[in-house]
């Protein structure tokens, strides 16, 4: 006959507890700043968005106007330099008469325009929200050739637009770097 033994049924320690509990609470204030993390990501990205299309805009409307015959090579420059482009954040204001942001004759602060109440854009209960906190800054500067002496490069410039913007009570920034060159 075979002799059974039985295991001992104490359950779990106290100790044992205490440790589990901690390390379940770790594990789920790690995942609530993950949320709330998440959270602030998403209140940030329709301003997000916004800066990046008017940095976009800004480079476009550069290599708009070099195409069109618009611009001369020589005034695709920033003001000190002997161009158009105003030096330093300017508030983010629509095109003047040149179709150029950041120059000179831009005209109002912009504006979004999204539907109201009734969800149909374009008609009178349309919310208007003006773009008061954002600011775009346009540097245009030349660059160098790759040769043994390096000089100004006389067909080629950088733009930087860097625009700037409070998303969730803080200021975010947005920088676009591309290139323009004399050829159309």
């Amino acid at each position: 006959m075979r002799s059974v033994t039985y295991k001992s049924a104490e359950g779990f320690s106290l100790v044992e507890t205490v440790v589990a509990s901690g390390i379940l609470a770790t594990g789920l204030l790690a995942l609530a700043g993950v949320f709330g993390m998440g959270m602030r990501h998403m209140a940030g990205s329709s301003p997000g968005v916004i800066a990046r299309e008017k940095a976009r805009e800004a480079v476009e409307s550069v290599h708009t106007a070099r195409d069109t015959g618009g611009l001369a090579w020589a005034k695709i420059r920033n003001v000190a330099d002997g161009g158009v482009f105003q030096a330093g954040a300017q508030s983010l204001r629509t095109a003047g008469a040149d179709g150029l942001v950041n120059t000179a004759d831009d005209g109002y602060v912009e504006q979004i325009r999204s539907a109201g109440a009734d969800k149909i854009l374009g008609n009178s209960d349309d919310v208007l929200t003006t773009l008061n906190d954002y600011t775009r800054e346009v540097q245009i500067t030349n660059l160098m050739t790759e040769d043994a002496i390096p000089i100004v490069n006389p067909n080629l410039r950088q733009i930087k637009v860097i625009v700037k913007y409070k998303a969730d009570a803080r200021w975010q920034t947005y920088t676009l770097t591309t290139f323009v060159s004399s050829f159309k």
